[in-house]
């Protein structure tokens, strides 16, 4: 399915996943805002609340990034870690800055294939003679964009050392 024969939904924009199929990445201070999810096994209990919620101070401050980039540290069953790409500090958030050089690989499918596509992840990595650092998971799209969509893409970036 083309990305640009999609009709946008007003709330995620369509992905594409080609930009980021298998590409390295480096950062040096690149700027997000962060937050933190309430989790059940991983299945997230507030996600939709704190997106609205940072959404809204984000384009209060006018620093919506060019492009919609959000990743997630899976950091325990419990709970995650969210980092939303911002253009600038925003007032009333926290912020942090990460640097490093990431692989990125996208997969498709349902949530519920996350095992099976760290694994592959891993096995892309160690092919590329690496060792990862930290694994972000970045859902490009909500639930409901994603069946609008017709695909789930979830790009997974491995910060490398």
């Amino acid at each position: 399915m083309e990305n640009q024969n999609l009709q946008p939904t007003g709330c995620c924009e369509p992905f594409n996943p080609e930009p980021w199929q298998e590409k390295e990445i480096s950062w040096t201070d690149k700027i997000f805002l962060t937050d933190h999810v309430a989790s059940f096994l991983h299945v997230p209990l507030n996600m939709g609340r704190v997106i609205t919620k940072n959404m809204a101070l984000i384009d209060s401050a006018q620093a919506k990034a060019a492009h919609q980039l959000m990743l997630t540290d899976e950091k325990s069953l419990w709970g995650a870690d969210i980092y939303i790409d911002v253009a600038k500090d925003v007032p009333g958030a926290e912020m942090v800055k990460l640097s490093g050089t990431f692989l990125t690989k996208v997969f498709e499918g349902p949530y519920n294939k996350a095992g099976i596509w760290v694994k592959e992840m891993e096995s892309y990595v160690k092919g590329k003679g690496k060792d990862i650092k930290k694994l972000y998971f970045s859902y490009t799209t909500c639930p409901k964009c994603a069946k609008a969509y017709g695909k789930n893409y979830v790009v997974l970036f491995a910060q490398i050392s």
